[in-house]
């Protein structure tokens, strides 16, 4: 059975028993705590924490999920995987253990031929808490399995939580007897290779009031509604009913796993058992490589973009390992665009988005990919030089220091390195490198930890929206009266605020808009019958509540008083005009360069927008302008701008783009500009007709990652003030060149080709000026020990000066004896040292690049080359007598050593 129509039977199995089915939410979701959606049950955290109301008793989705801290294990077991599919069905205060229990045993056993799974009932081991004598009772005496295959366990595999006070409970999980050649018999306690969990039954009972560790907790109490979460891994479920061995054979991997394994001329299997300790490293990478394709695919698709941190990390970092595996196993040229449409083909079943999509997905991949290899070309030069240096060693060694910066600065693999250095009979300090790493995963930890405890106590919002949510007017007025139903200072909640003080107030009601979808928050005044609050910002800490950080200018501001929430009217017209904008260039850029530039970021204020948007290369001047004048061609024909609520599929069907990184409710709301030509899913204030936008300018264009463009603009006066400041530009320029505006252009370049003709000149002449002494010098050569050295200060001349001077001094001084020559000079306030030497004083075992280390350490710097030639720099340019002084020195004792 295919891993599609096993997702499809769930939903279709669970919707005919009552339950909604539920879209997945997209990987990105709105949670300061997690990089992505890590569990089948995180679009449901609102509801299972009390901060919102489900419109349904039950629900089922298909989720999709990433989890990323077991990443280095992928490929390694059966059970590790990035990307993965979590089937749930869940239950609000409807059914409980004894609904829970039936529907998972149905599905499971009903036969394929009647819609269901058709697991043997026989090879069903269900596990339960070790307190739960009620689920035990259920599954013995209800679903009549044998007490031998009903096993206890303890906190740490049968109970649930979230890790922070909150809902918990037991779980029942139920796992499937893969036979004997997968381990050994007894059940998951035993063996979970050979006894493999395909689902989990969360019976969310009780409320913790304090969470230390897994095993470590307070229950307070039970919970006032008891909950039902449950999850079944899709990919787990493929692997038993399609009789593979691991989730990378399912039909929805291994076909990117069959391509890699052509690529390279493996064949994957033939080394490897079935036990997870007995894989080849062949088929290690091959897996590796099939994960991380599809997780990257599904994470594009989503709207990740590769970047340096968070989550285009993470992203990053899967692409270049899946780019790093194929390496290892000896595949060089671009692999990507290979494998890459394998993974869409397979997916696109389930989701048909991926090959609608796929232009901007793949350019971005593909980009990800060049650039990687650009890493490894510029990564294996500096292997190379610090495999040189470490050649010179008693015990050729690379540093765990040299090794930690080639994979932390320059992106390069460590296995890499160790492969590369070996070659050329280097080992590397790898337990120093691994000691560097777990140092920086320790410091990311720490962090991170110091992040969630700054997000996660959100306490104090829970408690205030406990009295209501708040009556949120901001798409209606810009005015309303309305009641403080609670202040907060520090993290606590007050009963006023004193004049000074700075807080956060939150209303029953608001006119404010909160900042969310690119868009700032509005700024005005909160009026009380004593004074003035000054809003700073307007934040959603949790759903369904609008905060308002506040400074108070008079006051004070009570608990329960009266007042008035004013938006500023030009500010929120401002605001309007950007929001509107940025529609508005987003439809412009897909209009000009195609469906495939599709926004992944925006931000926009009053008078400004930035938008970044999926391109793999620079625009030309021609084609900005081109975006600029659709843009404003849009804004001239004052098109209708309307806002209508839908559900997401209405939506979609509808044409709407939905925003990579946004998290959308049942009921969406849809903006459209002049119809069809921009329609896109937003929250966001805008005008009412396109012509009220006013004046859109292209400001810039750059890379903000691989395979992601970002455009900047000025709106509405701001964009006039800008044009403005361009216009005076030109004629002041004008102006001074003395021509007409219309021949400025032509007028600049005539008298840039003059300046670079005049620089030209003037080098020639100072070259001559520093070369016309050369004989001078060569005659007076100083003998040291044999060697004729010639030491020259040339005072204010550059590098390729001082060079041009030494090789001919060089030249000069002939190959009949040992000859050096050291010249230095200053240029822009900074020394440099160029050292040369001919054949016979090599000879002699004096080397150009061992002299100008000595003399770019007496100029406080460094520098290196060849035995031939070498040069360096400095900081200190008092010192260049001194830094000869030292090179002659130098000569005379390695002379004198031989």
């Amino acid at each position: 059975m295919e891993t599609a129509e096993i997702r499809r039977r769930w939903l279709a199995y669970f919707e005919a028993r009552g339950h909604t089915v539920v879209p997945s939410a997209s990987l990105i979701y709105d949670d300061p705590n997690l990089l992505f959606v890590n569990a089948g049950m995180v679009p449901f955290k609102p509801y299972f924490l009390g901060e919102q109301q489900p419109t349904w008793d039950r629900a089922t989705s298909v989720q999709k999920c990433v989890r990323t801290g077991d990443i280095e294990e992928v490929g390694k077991t059966s059970r590790h995987g990035t990307f993965f599919q979590m089937n749930g069905n869940f239950s609000f205060g409807d059914y409980f253990k004894e609904g829970a229990i039936d529907f998972a045993w149905g599905l499971l056993t009903t036969s394929q031929a009647d819609g269901g799974y058709g697991l043997d009932p026989e090879l069903l081991w269900p596990t339960v808490f070790r307190d739960d004598d009620e689920a035990y009772a259920l599954w013995r005496d209800r679903i009549g399995v044998p007490e031998a295959r009903i096993v206890r366990r303890d906190e740490e595999d049968n109970y649930w939580s979230m890790g922070v006070p909150g809902p918990g409970g037991p779980s029942s999980e139920i796992f499937y007897d893969r036979g004997a050649r997968y381990g050994a018999d007894g059940g998951p306690a035993v063996d979970e290779d050979r006894f493999m969990e395909i689902w989990n039954l969360v019976f969310m009972q009780d409320e913790l009031s304090a969470f230390r560790t897994k095993s470590d907790f307070d229950i307070r109490g039970p919970l006032p509604r008891r909950n039902i979460d449950t999850g079944m891994g899709l990919e787990r479920m493929a692997s038993v009913l399609q009789g593979k061995d691991n989730l990378y054979e399912i039909d929805e991997v291994y076909p990117v796993l069959a391509k890699a394994a052509e690529m390279t001329g493996r064949t994957y299997g033939a080394k490897s058992g079935h036990a997870a300790t007995s894989s080849h490293p062949d088929d290690v990478h091959l897996r590796v490589v099939a994960d991380h394709i599809r997780s990257s695919l599904m994470l594009i698709g989503d709207g990740v973009t590769p970047g340096n941190e968070g989550r285009g990390y993470v992203l990053r970092r899967m692409l270049r390992r899946a780019v790093r595996a194929m390496r290892l196993l000896g595949y060089r040229d671009h692999a990507l665009p290979q494998l890459l449409p394998v993974s869409k083909d397979r997916m696109k079943a389930s989701y048909p988005e991926l090959e609608t999509d796929f232009a901007r997905i793949s350019q971005i991949a593909y980009a990800e990919e060049d650039a990687f290899r650009r890493t490894l070309d510029a990564g294996t030069t500096i292997l190379d030089t610090a495999v040189t240096k470490a050649k010179k060693q008693p015990s050729p060694q690379l540093s765990g220091d040299a090794a930690f910066q080639l994979h932390d600065t320059y992106g390069f693999p460590i296995d890499l390195t160790l492969e590369m250095a070996a070659e050329q009979g280097v080992q590397v300090d790898e337990a120093g490198f691994r000691f560097l790493m777990q140092e920086q995963r320790d410091r990311a930890k720490a962090d991170a930890k110091a992040k969630k405890s700054g997000h996660a106590d959100v306490g104090v919002w829970t408690e205030l929206l406990s009295l209501g949510r708040t009556d949120w007017q901001a798409y209606e007025h810009l005015s309303v009266e309305a009641s403080v139903v609670g202040l907060v200072r520090d993290g606590e909640r007050q009963q006023e605020l004193e004049p000074g003080a700075t807080g956060q107030v939150v209303l029953d009601r608001t006119s404010f808009y909160a900042e969310s979808g690119g868009q700032i928050a509005d700024s005005g005044d909160i009026v009380t019958e004593q004074g003035v609050l000054k809003v700073l910002d307007v934040q959603r800490p949790v759903k369904g509540l609008v905060v308002h950080t506040v400074q108070v200018q008079d006051g004070p501001v009570r608990v329960g008083e009266q007042v008035q929430a004013k938006v500023d009217p030009d500010w929120r017209v401002a605001a309007c005009q950007a929001h509107s904008g940025t529609h508005v260039i987003h439809a412009a850029l897909r209009q000009v360069l195609g469906p495939s530039a599709l926004q992944s970021g925006s931000y926009n204020k009053p008078g400004y927008l930035r938008l970044d948007f999926a391109w793999g290369s620079a625009l030309s001047p021609e084609t900005r302008s081109e975006i600029e004048e659709v843009a404003n061609l849009a804004v001239r024909k004052d098109l209708p701008v309307s806002a209508q609520f839908m559900t997401l599929p209405e939506a979609r069907e509808w044409g709407a783009l939905a925003l990579f990184g946004e998290t959308y409710d049942e009921q969406v709301r849809v903006v459209q500009i002049g119809g069809p030509w921009s329609r896109e899913l937003c929250g966001g204030t805008h005008v009412a007709h396109s012509s009220q936008v006013g004046a859109l300018t292209l400001t810039g264009e750059s890379s903000v990652g691989s395979g992601v463009r970002r455009v900047e603009a000025f709106v509405g006066m701001d964009a006039l003030h800008y044009l403005a400041g361009e216009r005076a530009m030109v004629a002041e320029l004008s102006g001074l060149v003395k021509v007409q505006p219309a021949e400025l252009p032509a007028r600049i370049s005539e008298l840039l080709t003059r300046v670079k003709d005049a620089e030209r000149e003037i080098a020639k002449l100072r070259q001559q000026q520093v070369l016309a002494g050369a004989g001078d010098l060569v005659a007076g050569a100083k003998d040291v020990f044999g060697v004729r050295y010639v030491g020259h200060d040339a005072g204010a001349a550059s590098a390729d000066e001082v060079r041009a001077l030494v090789l001919q001094l060089r030249d000069q001084l002939g190959d009949a004896t040992p000859a050096v020559v050291a010249v230095t000079g200053v240029s822009k306030d900074r020394p440099v040292v160029v050292v040369a030497t001919n054949a016979q004083a090599r000879e002699w075992g004096v080397r150009a690049g061992d002299l100008v280390k000595v003399a770019a350490g007496v100029l406080g710097g460094g520098g290196g080359g060849k035995p031939d030639l070498a040069q360096g720099g400095g900081s200190d340019a008092g010192k260049t007598g001194d830094a000869l002084t030292r090179v002659e020195h130098t000569v005379g004792e390695t002379v004198t050593a031989r």
